[in-house]
């Protein structure tokens, strides 16, 4: 199993990100939380200060499995500006491999021209932002390689739903009884 990479920027959404990063952990999963930001250490939207693992400027991704994006603004936004991570994105699409965003984040993959004919959610508001997609008002939605998120209150669920992705349902049923969480 390769790496996954959270990339992170001014702004981000604590919720989503800090919720995807710990329950892929949890699930043994390898993730590297990365700054697209000249500095380690970002701030998300709600001030919590974060050190990253490393510097995308100091990744080749050689290894990566899945690219996550978390929401908020102006992360998501920053994100979506990043030259060396759009380059990234549309590489990983053209390959076919995993992508995920949540919430502002999926306008990232839209503007790229990323969701394309795929189903799609992202949060209220930044539909417009996802040419292409067949929007679905829906928590969490997964269309073949692309998983999009709708915002913090879908970020368990998005972060379960990468699990069950990458490892298996088993394993993401075993992580919903061990933090307690209520099966519907």
């Amino acid at each position: 199993m390769g790496t996954v990479y959270a990339f992170f920027a001014d702004g981000f959404e604590e919720i989503e990100a800090l919720t995807v990063v710990d329950v892929l952990r949890r699930a043994d999963l390898n993730v590297k939380i990365v700054s697209v930001t000249p500095d380690e250490i970002v701030v998300g939207a709600h001030d919590v200060s974060l050190l990253c693992d490393v510097n995308f400027s100091n990744c080749d991704f050689f290894d990566a499995e899945l690219l996550v994006l978390p929401g908020g603004m102006p992360g998501a936004a920053t994100l979506s500006e990043h030259k060396g991570l759009c380059k990234l994105l549309t590489n990983f699409a053209a390959k076919e491999k995993r992508i995920a965003a949540i919430c502002a984040a999926p306008m990232a993959l839209g503007k790229l021209g990323l969701l394309n004919g795929y189903k799609a959610t992202c949060y209220p508001g930044f539909e417009q932002y996802l040419e292409g997609a067949l929007y679905e008002n829906r928590a969490v939605v997964i269309d073949r390689n692309i998983i999009t998120g709708r915002g913090p209150g879908a970020a368990m669920e998005f972060a379960l739903r990468i699990v069950e992705e990458l490892i298996n349902k088993e394993k993401a049923e075993e992580l919903k009884n061990a933090m307690l969480i209520k099966n519907d």
